[in-house]
C-alpha cells in the first residue's frame, strides 16, 4: 500500500476564478501546519494565507482537510483553493513538493481510493466516465454506476453463483445421491434464474456502452447529394461548405452531435466518383477509410434522380456486416413528404437537409440501426472490459447448464462465470489492469 504523500493540480490547465491543488497521503499534519502556520479542523473550510519557504505569502484561499479514513482517498486529504491563475497554482503545487510531496500520476488519486476501499474498479471508473460524459443522459448513466447500481447488479449475481456453487460441492462427497438432491433444490432452476438476470444486465451494459463510446456515422454518396448540408442541418450550425459545385468537400469533416441523449460522431466525407484530380482522389481515398471504421454509414441519394447505378455499385463496395441507411434527400424539390419505409432489406428515410423536414425521422433511425431502445433507470455507464466480463460469465453459464451431470465439471463453470464478474468490480484484478485503467484517468484525479 502507497505510503508516500502525493500533490497535484486538480482543476484543468489555464486561468480561472479559483484552482484547487489536492494532496493525499500519510499523516499530512506537519506540511498542513507548515503551509498554513495553522492547525486546521477536519470538513471545515478555513481561509488561511499559504506560506512559502521564506515565509512570504504565496497567496490567500480556502484550506480543506480531511483525516482518513474519512476522505476520498481514505488517506489524509488537503484541498487548497486558491485563485486560479497557472503561475499561482504552481507555486502552491512547488511549495507542497518541497514539503515532501511528490506529483501525482494521472489517476493515482482515485487508485488510491480503490486500493483503500473507498470505491470499487467499477465505480472509480465511472468517474472518469462521468468527466467524460458528453450528453446529459451520459453523465446521469455515470452517476448511476458511481453510485453503486452496477456494482451492486453484478455483487448479486455473484452471491446467486456463489451460493449455487456451495450448493453443488456439498454434493460431491455423496456421489449416489448428488444429482436427485440437486434436481431436488432446483440447481438448473436457480442457474436458470442466474443466467436470466445476467442477460438483462448485459442488455443493460450494451446500452450504457453507448452512451460512452458513442457510434460513428459517415455520410456517403456521391457529389451534390446534400451530404455537407445534411450535417449542418443536424448540427444546428453552418459546420461545412456547401456549394452547387460537385466536388466541394475535399476532407472529411467530424462534428459530435446529441441524439437523443447518445453522442453521436457524424463525418462528412467526399463525394464518391472516379476522382478529377489528385486532391479529390486523397478525399475519395478517405471516405472509405472513414467507412471501414464506421459503426453506420448513411448512404444519401438525390431522390429526383431516384437510385442510380453509381448508387447500387457503392452499395456494393460497403462492408457485408455494416449496418447500412438509405436516405433519399431533396423532397422539398419534388413535393415529397417525410417518411420511414424498408424496401430489399433496406432501411429508407425520405427528408429534405433544406427545410429540415424529416431530419427527426433521420435521427430515430440511426438510433434504432445501432440497436438503441430508450433511456431509463436501468443502464449502466459501461466499459468495454465490463461486455467482455460479462459475455465470459454467459459462456461459461451456458457451458455449465451441458454438465448437469457432471458435478466437477459444473461446479468449475460456476466458479469461472464468478470469477469474470469479480474482476468487473475488482476483487480479481491484475496490477497490469489497474495501471492502464488508471493512466487514462486525468491527473489531479
Amino acid at each position: 500500500m502507497a505510503t508516500d504523500v502525493i500533490a497535484a493540480i486538480a482543476t484543468p490547465p489555464g486561468r480561472g476564478g479559483i484552482g484547487v491543488v489536492r494532496v493525499s497521503g500519510s499523516n499530512l499534519r506537519g506540511l498542513v501546519e507548515t503551509l498554513v502556520n495553522k492547525p486546521l479542523p477536519p470538513r471545515r473550510a478555513v481561509l488561511c494565507e499559504f506560506a512559502g519557504a521564506d515565509g512570504a505569502v504565496i497567496d490567500q484561499g480556502i484550506a480543506l482537510y480531511f483525516a482518513a479514513p474519512h476522505s476520498y482517498t481514505g488517506e489524509d486529504v488537503l484541498e487548497l483553493h486558491g485563485h486560479g491563475g497557472p503561475l499561482v497554482m504552481q507555486l502552491i503545487l512547488r511549495r507542497c513538493l518541497e514539503l515532501g510531496a511528490r506529483v501525482a500520476e494521472p489517476g493515482e488519486f482515485t487508485k488510491r481510493a480503490f486500493l483503500n476501499d473507498k470505491l470499487d474498479l467499477a465505480q472509480a471508473e465511472s468517474i472518469a466516465d462521468l468527466i467524460d460524459a458528453t450528453t446529459a443522459e451520459a453523465a446521469r448513466c455515470a452517476l448511476r454506476s458511481l453510485q453503486g447500481e452496477f456494482s451492486t447488479a453484478i455483487q448479486e449475481l455473484v452471491r446467486a453463483l456463489t451460493d449455487l456453487r456451495l450448493l453443488v460441492e456439498a454434493t460431491l462427497d455423496f456421489p449416489e445421491e448428488d444429482i436427485e438432491f440437486l434436481q431436488q433444490a432446483n440447481a438448473l432452476g436457480r442457474l436458470q434464474g442466474v443466467r436470466a438476470k445476467l442477460v438483462q444486465l448485459l442488455a443493460a451494459s450494451q446500452q450504457g456502452s453507448l452512451l460512452r463510446e458513442g457510434m460513428h456515422v459517415v455520410l456517403a454518396g456521391q457529389p451534390n447529394v446534400g451530404k455537407s448540408s445534411l450535417l449542418n442541418r443536424m448540427a444546428g450550425e453552418e459546420l461545412a461548405i456547401v456549394t452547387e459545385i460537385p466536388g466541394t468537400t475535399r476532407d472529411a469533416i467530424r462534428q459530435t452531435i446529441n441524439v437523443h441523449g447518445v453522442p453521436v460522431r457524424v463525418i462528412d466525407t467526399a463525394g464518391l466518383r472516379d476522382p478529377r484530380d489528385p486532391v479529390e482522389k486523397i478525399g475519395v481515398q478517405r471516405t472509405w477509410q472513414a467507412i471501414e471504421k464506421a459503426d453506420l454509414v448513411v448512404l444519401l441519394l438525390d431522390c429526383t434522380c431516384g437510385e442510380t447505378r453509381e448508387d447500387r455499385a457503392i452499395l456494393e463496395r460497403l462492408p457485408a456486416a455494416l449496418p447500412r441507411l438509405k436516405v433519399f434527400n431533396k423532397i422539398d424539390l419534388v413535393d415529397g413528404a417525410p417518411h420511414r419505409a424498408v424496401r430489399e432489406g433496406f432501411e429508407e428515410v425520405w427528408l429534405s437537409a433544406k427545410t429540415g423536414a424529416g431530419v427527426e425521422l433521420l435521427r430515430a433511425a440511426l438510433l434504432e440501426a445501432v440497436g438503441w431502445r430508450t433511456a431509463g433507470e436501468g443502464l449502466f455507464m459501461a466499459r468495454e472490459r465490463h461486455l467482455n466480463a460479462l459475455r465470459v460469465a454467459a459462456g461459461h453459464l451456458a457451458h455449465a447448464a451441458e454438465k448437469e451431470r457432471q458435478l466437477e465439471f459444473f461446479a468449475e463453470e460456476l466458479r469461472l462465470a464468478r470469477d469474470a464478474l469479480c474482476a468487473i468490480t475488482g476483487e480479481f484484478t491484475s496490477d497490469d489492469l489497474l495501471g492502464e485503467i488508471f493512466s487514462r484517468f486525468c491527473i489531479g484525479k
